[in-house]
């Protein structure tokens, strides 16, 4: 390997599996929580770790807006209104608060802080399918082709495992309703890098009245009390074995066990994703519906230390399907568009301005993304079943289908230079005609922003063969961070 190079190895790779093992024994009394499990898996896992800086309010963060099912550029930040009328569909471009810069009429929120955002119009891979398309911007796999599960981890597995402190209460990184899976495909995961890289989940709607993250922040002091003694008792139960314990796996499950037990009676992390303590003004701003709710906990999570976040635009907010998954079958797609704009322009720039009022963009970068476009000719099929933004099953309506060729992402915040259009497609948006960025572009450009050296970082994969976070693919330097 050259000079330089670094390599994080699982010293303990080799007893891995039997240290699980007693792990789980060991987790007996918390059986019920979940928490334990994530740090049991971590403690498991934990390897060496890179030269990062130091925990700080200072250290970098991202939020991960994703648009399950790949969102229109054409509607959205990338209209055409000059193509022909079987490409540009109904809407029409309206100005920003950037010269030059035209987005869709359906984000009227969005022009008003452009300044506050840069476009990225110009990313292209060849991932058609939903499985391999997210597999490749997410975790940088080439294939082309679909997979049940991925085969490299994803970037906020692997931010989480080289960044990751045993001395946090809440965990680094937390899915408010997570990337996971779309239909039976698994397109994100930790892969060889172990569960315990995985996110922390919050499922649910977080508007919801009784909305609650269970086994956080219990207000019950009998209850923690019980969970304390159990614990005091099971040490003693276990002291005898500390004399066999030759791998460190009591002082592993100690750890984990605390973290545990921290995050239960945490007052910082009930306080985190208690959205109650948030005015209502600030509620509402948001807007009180599932995407505006999960984009401010992404908001109250990362202020409260959290580094790697996602949160999952789907659900009956995009229309009859639950997803921006928008062929003809599925969705009338300018229908279904213009019902789930609102609350996607709401939720994002609501986000968006918060992270900068609260003085935390030089800090936490926001990217909003998919897998991929949408097919520039709209086409059109019988509709196969009526709903939000679809007509009676049988109906004749519009759709666009999957398009990797061209696609566009917003970022936001991460100290970078806003108020830029990177990139361009041509009049049809059907391909890069200027500044074309691959997958593995925008992870280096992740990466980079983590302080995490994607050039010379190695994982080592289920063979212990070293791996390397980034192949071929360079930070964008039009999204680097200002020099203060």
């Amino acid at each position: 390997m050259a000079d330089g190079m670094k390599y994080h190895s699982t010293k303990q790779q080799a007893q891995a599996a039997s240290r699980r093992e007693f792990l789980k024994i060991g987790l007996g009394g918390f059986s019920s929580l979940s928490l334990p499990g994530l740090y049991q898996l971590q403690a498991a896992s934990a390897g060496a770790k890179p030269n990062l800086p130091k925990k700080s309010k200072e250290r970098t963060s991202v939020i991960l807006v994703w648009l399950r099912g790949g969102a229109s550029h054409l509607e959205t930040y990338d209209p055409k209104p000059d193509a022909a009328s079987d490409y540009r569909g109904p809407f029409s471009p309206i100005a920003t608060k950037t010269e030059g810069m035209f987005i869709s009429e359906l984000l009227p929120r969005h022009s008003l802080i452009s300044d506050k955002f840069t476009i990225l119009r110009s990313i292209t891979h060849t991932g058609g399918g939903h499985p391999a398309g997210s597999l490749q911007v997410l975790g940088g796999d080439a294939d082309r082709i679909d997979k049940q599960k991925p085969k490299l981890p994803d970037f906020m597995s692997v931010a989480n495992y080289l960044r990751r402190d045993s001395e946090n209460v809440l965990p680094n990184y937390i899915g408010v309703n997570a990337i996971t899976n779309y239909d039976s495909f698994q397109i994100a995961g930790p892969t060889y890098l172990g569960p315990g890289a995985g996110p922390f989940q919050i499922q649910g709607d977080p508007s919801k009245p009784d909305f609650k993250v269970p086994n956080i922040g219990l207000s019950d002091l009998d209850e923690t009390q019980r969970i304390t003694k159990r614990i005091s008792l099971r040490k003693q139960l276990d002291h005898f074995r500390r004399d066999l314990d030759l791998e460190g796996a009591m002082g592993a499950m100690d750890q984990f066990e605390s973290q545990a037990t921290n995050l239960l009676t945490s007052k910082q992390a009930a306080e985190a994703f208690d959205l109650s303590r948030e005015p209502q003004s600030v509620r509402d701003r948001y807007g009180m519906h599932q995407w505006g709710q999960q984009c401010l906990m992404a908001r109250r999570l990362v202020e409260a230390g959290v580094e790697i976040i996602t949160t999952e635009l789907s659900g009956p907010l995009c229309g009859r399907v639950g997803n921006w998954d928008d062929h003809a079958v599925n969705h009338h797609v300018f229908d279904a568009l213009k019902y789930r704009a609102p609350f996607f322009d709401q939720a994002v720039t609501a986000l968006i301005e918060d992270i900068y009022d609260r003085g935390l963009d030089q800090r936490v970068l926001v990217v909003v993304a998919g897998e991929f476009g949408r097919t520039p000719r709209i086409s059109y099929s019988p509709s196969t079943g009526g709903g939000i933004g679809s007509g009676v099953a049988g109906t004749s309506q519009p759709g666009r289908d999957h398009w990797p060729n061209a696609n566009s992402m917003l970022f936001a915040g991460g100290n970078i230079r806003t108020g830029q259009i990177i990139g361009a497609t041509d009049g049809k948006g059907e391909g890069p005609v200027e500044r074309a960025v691959g997958p593995q572009d925008f992870l280096a450009t992740i990466y980079a922003h983590l302080g995490i050296d994607y050039a010379t970082t190695f994982l080592p994969d289920f063979t212990g063969r070293p791996t390397p976070i980034v192949t071929h693919g360079h930070a964008i330097s039009e999204l680097a961070g200002r020099v203060s």
